[in-house]
């Protein structure tokens, strides 16, 4: 990594951290802190400062909104040999971790709800597919010769560090555009050799779509799947491993080797890795999920208003995880698909059985990300109690899941089909089989053993409390400081050694020692505590005979970091205090006298060597705990990914019980038969306005391979595309559908052409968009698949759009043979494709009332409209009404003219840019 060019450098000093980078005019303002500029051996850097307990504040500034990247340096306590040698120094300073975008594991403010993957590409030609040399690197004449011929495999692998999943996937060029959208890595890593490379159809893709782009330079590590295993919490089996293409090892090598420089040697177990296949899973393209807006808005991007939004009820975050995961990778397995409606439908069915699940659930934690901070090495003590519960919790969602399997079976309203149900009896017992509490539930006792959750409670209130100390000292220094001070000069009088922890000036009876052990946690600990227990008994006869002895009844026993262990005398004991011979005066004031005494002295000392043994005592009890955990983490994962498949089961049926769903029936077939079927995202959009939904039929496939949809502006034919591609989706991602009926041949690929789109970085135009996304459909829909098209055509000339239109038809019906839903306002193709057996047309209209007033009628029937109704949507829209006049006047003239419709379209489009000149 060069020196920070889009790095920065935060090092930590006492308790600020010096924050150093190469902008100041972009960074100070953003980071709202004072910066001034110092000499370096590299050359003259800018530098800022604030208090550590700032920390996640500026990560999230630096890493998730300006998306740079952050070397941390931490100091490390040096032995008496090297304090010598560095002139008295008492820390070593060394880089612990580079922080980027897509490499974040525990942070506060990372995204609960959402994955955070970066992702590895590795680019593959002909040529240098058999290099396997693991010394020998991509040159940059490679990668100039792949830029040229292009390549003929692509290797990806991606994982979450925060959650340990870990995924790879071969794949082509003309589809990785789709992938990497499907994946919405926050990071992407590539070669360094292709950073020099211009016009290199990678960089082009990635920069398109504007990713954040990181060049990395291997250090030499070898490329294979045996090179993994140190970072994986279970080796590949040999016949797994098999499977992976070379494209797949070289990616994932490449970026578990950029991983290791980022951890700078932290060490992690990420679960085995789960190979993507295009076979197994619906693809749904780049295009479509916009689109579609499956996981965002098409017009601004906001998650309120898209398909997730709309259907998701789940009730932990890891459970909204794949949630999202499977709405973008919706299943191609029968079986699979059926045993998630099985489920759903099972708690559907029993309804107090789902919301006993869901109130379990809601008391579960994040176990895939708490388990993760352990295998870094991480994790504190509320994590372990976070762990503890969880495992409680799974204990008990399994006894209710028991009971309801050994309860006499109930009647579904299900048709009465008997097969169905004993499917559904089933897949609860599938569940159950799948937990497995051996270690996790020796864990948990384990746990609940030794957490003291009151002395826990108690330290971060102390925390808290120390916070609020140092906020305050961060203010006057800011406040103070002169116009040539540094922020990090913190004052002497306000380090927080001397006057900054909140227990520093108090005696031992009025603080109270914080211990998260429990005494029960270890014989050791047991046996320490009583010794604590007897200096502490000691303390308090030594302080009623020193009373007496010195004749001082305000005398107590304190400890303070200035003066160590002292005797504090206050009022008139300060001066009729027979303090003797061996009392040593070290602080006094007209009101108050502090002395040393060899006996607390002594015991004070006894005292701390306890207390240090306690601590050293619950380190190594919190350290086996630690190591527990690790031990099962297989387990912990495992347990939690059925925890979250509870979760999104749960959602689907409670989601299908509000919005009265129905199973949708999954076949091999290529037909849609959808009866009365609702778009989820609009009904719930018109339901919260108090307006009802129409619903339309779907019949394509066998019969009628393509639906070619004319009719008004506005009258909801866009509506009825997406909501079939929609329905399509969550049958096969595992949910209920919003319709009467559902009948669905599974669908391998979903394409969608619909919005108005350029792309002025790449100097394309609306139009020159639409053909490239269209030119994708056509080339890769088969006929599994399921397209719809809106307005294709309409960004050129009539005679052109009609002319592209057509091609589209007829390449879509005689090549690609796929199911089609086609909407257009070139009423010219209804005639052109009369020859189209299997091409039916259908329409939506408007009703006309008196005086100007009209409803749209939604509801499809079979025929052409050729009336669109513009003017109406204009009126509607606010155009002045001498503009709507001059455009009724034009609309006439070009009916007037044009003559039979549809009897040549090209004539029909000729006179109507002469009847335009003519009115001009």
């Amino acid at each position: 990594m060069r020196k920070f060019e889009n790095c920065v450098l935060l090092t930590r000093v006492g308790s600020f951290y010096e924050l150093y980078f190469d902008n100041a005019e972009e960074y100070g303002p953003l980071l709202n802190l004072k910066v001034s500029k110092k000499k370096t051996n590299k050359g003259p850097v800018s530098m800022a400062g604030f208090p550590f307990f700032q920390l996640d504040r500026f990560l999230k500034i630096l890493v998730q909104d300006l998306n740079k990247y952050v070397a941390i340096s931490e100091e490390f306590a040096n032995d008496a040999v090297k304090k010598v040698k560095s002139g008295g120094l008492l820390f070593d300073r060394k880089v612990t971790r580079i922080i980027t975008p897509g490499t974040l594991i525990d942070e506060n403010f990372m995204d609960p709800w959402e994955n955070n993957y970066v992702l590895s590409i590795h680019l593959e030609d002909a040529a240098s597919r058999d290099r396997r040399n693991p010394e020998e690197q991509t040159t940059e004449n490679d990668a100039e010769s792949l830029a040229e011929t292009g390549p003929t495999e692509v290797g990806l692998a991606w994982l979450d560090l925060s959650s340990g999943d870990f995924f790879t996937q071969a794949t082509d060029f003309p589809s990785l555009s789709s992938a990497i959208a499907r994946i919405g890595p926050r990071e992407i890593v590539v070669d360094s050799s292709l950073e020099s490379i211009e016009h290199s159809p990678l960089m082009s893709l990635l920069k398109q779509d504007h990713h954040i782009l990181t060049y990395h330079k291997t250090a030499g590590h070898a490329i294979s799947i045996e090179s993994w295993t140190p970072m994986l919490e279970d080796p590949v089996s040999k016949n797994y491993a098999s499977a992976f293409t070379p494209g797949e090892i070289t990616a994932g090598s490449f970026l578990l080797d950029y991983i290791r420089t980022r951890l700078q040697g932290s060490t992690t177990k990420l679960q085995p890795p789960v190979r993507y296949q295009n076979t197994e899973y619906m693809t749904i393209d780049k295009n479509t999920l916009r689109g579609l807006e499956v996981r965002a808005t098409l017009r601004d991007g906001n998650y309120q208003g898209s398909l997730l939004h709309a259907i998701r009820k789940t009730v932990t975050k890891s459970g909204t995880r794949l949630l999202t995961q499977r709405l973008t990778t919706p299943s191609m397995s029968l079986s699979v698909i059926n045993s998630r409606l099985d489920l759903v439908s099972e708690l559907l069915g029993h309804t107090a059985l789902r919301q006993d699940v869901v109130v379990l659930l809601r008391r579960t934690y994040d176990t895939l990300r708490l388990v993760q901070k352990f295998a870094f090495g991480k994790g504190d003590a509320d994590d372990l109690l976070g762990l503890a519960s969880t495992v409680q919790v799974t204990q008990d969602l399994a006894t209710v899941l028991k009971n309801h399997t050994e309860s006499p079976r109930r009647e579904v309203n299900l048709e009465g089909d008997v097969s169905l149900r004993s499917a559904q009896s089933t897949c609860v017992q599938d569940i159950l089989r799948r937990l497995n509490f051996e270690g996790p539930v020796e864990l948990f006792h384990r746990i609940s053993e030794a957490i003291d959750e009151d002395g826990l409670s108690e330290q971060h209130r102390i925390q808290e409390s120390e916070a609020a100390v140092m906020a305050g000292i961060a203010g006057e220094v800011l406040q103070e400081e002169a116009d040539d001070e540094e922020i990090w000069n913190v004052p002497k009088r306000l380090r927080p050694k001397e006057a900054g922890s909140p227990n520093s000036n108090r005696t031992d009876t009025e603080f109270r020692e914080v211990w998260i052990m429990k005494r029960s946690a270890s014989l050791t600990l047991q046996s320490l505590h009583v010794e604590l227990e007897k200096i502490q008994q000691e303390k308090t006869e030594l302080a009623e005979e020193l009373r007496e002895q010195h004749d001082a009844p305000s005398l107590t026993l304190r400890w303070t970091p200035g003066l160590s262990y002292h005797c504090h005398v206050k009022g008139k004991d300060v001066k009729s205090a027979n303090l003797g011979p061996s009392a040593r005066s070290v602080s006094s004031s007209r009101s108050t006298k502090s002395f040393h005494l060899p006996e607390w002295t002594s015991l004070g000392a006894r005292l701390d060597n306890v207390k240090m043994r306690i601590r050293a005592e619950e380190q190594r009890v919190f350290g086996e705990l630690r190591a527990q955990v690790v031990r099962n983490l297989v387990k912990l994962r495992r347990n939690a990914a059925v925890l979250d498949e509870l979760d999104v089961a749960c959602s689907f049926a409670t989601l299908a019980h509000e919005k009265s769903l129905v199973r949708p029936l999954l076949n091999s077939g290529t037909s849609h038969m959808i009866v009365r079927g609702r778009h989820p995202v609009v009904e719930t959009s018109l339901t919260e306005q108090g307006r009802t939904f129409t619903a339309n039929d779907c019949f394509v496939g066998e019969g009628e391979r393509i639906l070619l949809l004319t009719g008004p502006n506005m009258a909801g034919k866009s509506t009825y595309l997406r909501q079939n591609a929609l329905i399509s989706i969550l049958a096969q991602t595992g949910s209920f559908v919003p319709a009467e009926y559902a009948e669905i041949g599974l669908v391998d690929k979903i394409f969608s052409r619909v919005g108005f789109a350029d792309n002025l970085y790449q100097d394309q135009s609306t139009f020159m968009v639409e053909m490239l996304e269209t030119a994708e459909i056509l080339k890769q829909a088969t006929p599994r698949s399921f397209v719809i098209m809106d307005e294709v055509g309409r960004g050129t000339t009539p005679e052109d759009g009609i002319a592209v239109g057509y091609a589209c038809l007829h390449h879509l019906y005689h090549v690609n043979r796929c199911r089609t839903l086609f909407a257009t306002h070139f009423h010219a193709l209804a005639d052109l494709t009369e020859g189209f057996e299997k091409l039916g047309c259908y329409c939506t209209d408007v009703s006309e009332e008196a005086g100007d007033s009209f409803s749209y009628v939604y509801r499809l029937r079979r025929g052409v409209n050729r009336r669109s109704h513009a003017l109406k949507v204009a009126r509607l829209a606010g155009l002045p009404d001498e503009a709507i006049a001059v455009a009724g006047r034009m609309l006439a003239e070009f009916e007037h003219t044009k003559g039979p419709v549809g009897e040549n379209p090209i004539r029909y489009a000729e006179s109507v840019t002469s009847a335009n000149t003519a009115v001009a």
